[in-house]
């Protein structure tokens, strides 16, 4: 935990998403807290407040008396742009959610306004961050599986699936070309966000994949069926290729003193049969070396919610100086361009190129 005052955020919004971040803070509350959330409906702002304890307030104003770290942006997509600029403008360090804008002109738009302070501002893109996605990345890095060239994943959407594939190849914002297909049939989908149905029945579920070709032999495949968050009936899987071998989930094959070598990433979960000690994931290891650790054991949290937090009080650290770029708004900006040209392939049938947009590397 931050030895430290707790890094500290004001976060614009009064939806589901601000009060995810309410519930990260009330989590750790020696590393991070919402000094106000500010918001439009008054109803639920005061159902934030009763519930958290914090301020809770229609009066933007409010955002100087707090002077906050850094504010988190938990608007809608058409306007999130517009608070970006305006945010970034009076020189705050920003967090957004994602997308940072809505459509490519509006990505475009967005750039063109705020390139020149670009710097303050950073993306909520949390995944890599999860322990599964944290320990694999590790493992590559170790060079296990060499120079990755391929990355499949099949668990999440659009902009969030591509973040993890360029984050597995080790590339940044540059061209790539997307092809798309749709293809829908009857599935089970028995729960939705809002809990499950009763009685369970057969719907017509869409089903995109697509390859996003990053040249030099290196791509992506994305795999992503509707409502594949909620449906307990389909798995998640990761796989990534490299020159030495591939990681499948938590499996490993590489090549190694003249052999094929299969080794596993291994976790220590809490709260197992007779473990005493809390509820959750503590490590993960791989071949007798920790690749992931849990900077939050005692928070009880969800792998997901574990992500989110680490981000949050990454950006704390990034806004008092204290630590690097969180996810840089150029970042944000390319997986969204690449996750249209995924639904722009798909309509037109044809290859989209993602190129020769400002903020490319």
């Amino acid at each position: 935990m931050n030895a430290m005052a707790p890094y500290s955020m004001v976060v614009f919004g009064d939806g589901w998403r601000a009060r995810f971040f309410c519930r990260m803070a009330a989590a750790i509350p020696d590393a991070l807290e919402v000094r106000a959330v500010i918001g439009h409906h008054r109803d639920r702002l005061e159902s934030i407040e009763r519930e958290y304890g914090v301020r809770a307030s229609t009066d933007a104003a409010l955002l100087r008396r707090c002077d906050p770290d850094f504010v988190a942006l938990a608007v809608s997509w058409p306007a999130m742009p517009g608070m970006i600029e305006t945010m970034a403008g009076e020189g705050c360090h920003v967090l957004c959610e994602t997308p940072p804008a809505p459509d490519l002109e509006g990505l475009r738009g967005l750039w063109s306004r705020v390139a020149d302070r670009a710097e303050l501002v950073q993306v909520g893109e949390q995944y890599h961050r999860m322990p599964g996605h944290a320990a694999r990345l590790a493992v590559i890095r170790s060079g296990a599986i060499g120079t990755p060239n391929s990355a499949e994943i099949a668990s999440t959407h659009m902009y969030h699936a591509v973040a993890l594939i360029r984050a597995y190849l080790g590339v940044g914002a540059i061209r790539a070309t997307v092809n798309a297909r749709e293809f829908t049939a009857p599935m089970m989908n028995p729960r939705q966000v809002e809990g499950w149905d009763d009685p369970a029945r057969l719907s017509d579920l869409k089903t995109t994949i697509a390859t996003i070709d990053f040249g030099e032999g290196r791509y992506g495949l994305y795999n992503f069926v509707d409502n594949q968050w909620w449906n307990p009936l389909l798995s998640r899987r990761a796989a990534v290729r490299g020159t030495l071998g591939e990681i499948v989930d938590d499996r490993v094959m590489r090549w190694k003193d003249g052999a094929p070598i299969p080794s596993r990433i291994e976790y220590r979960r809490l709260g197992v049969d007779m473990n005493l000690e809390g509820n959750g994931i503590a490590t993960a290891s791989f071949d007798g070396n920790i690749v992931y650790r849990n900077a939050y054991m005692e928070s009880r949290l969800s792998e997901d919610d574990l992500a989110v937090a680490d981000h949050l009080v990454a950006m704390g650290r990034y806004a008092r100086g204290e630590g690097p770029a969180v996810y840089p708004l150029a970042e944000g900006i390319h997986d969204h361009a690449i996750a249209l040209a995924m639904d722009e392939s798909a309509r037109l049938g044809r290859d989209v190129a993602v190129e020769g947009e400002a903020w490319m590397a």
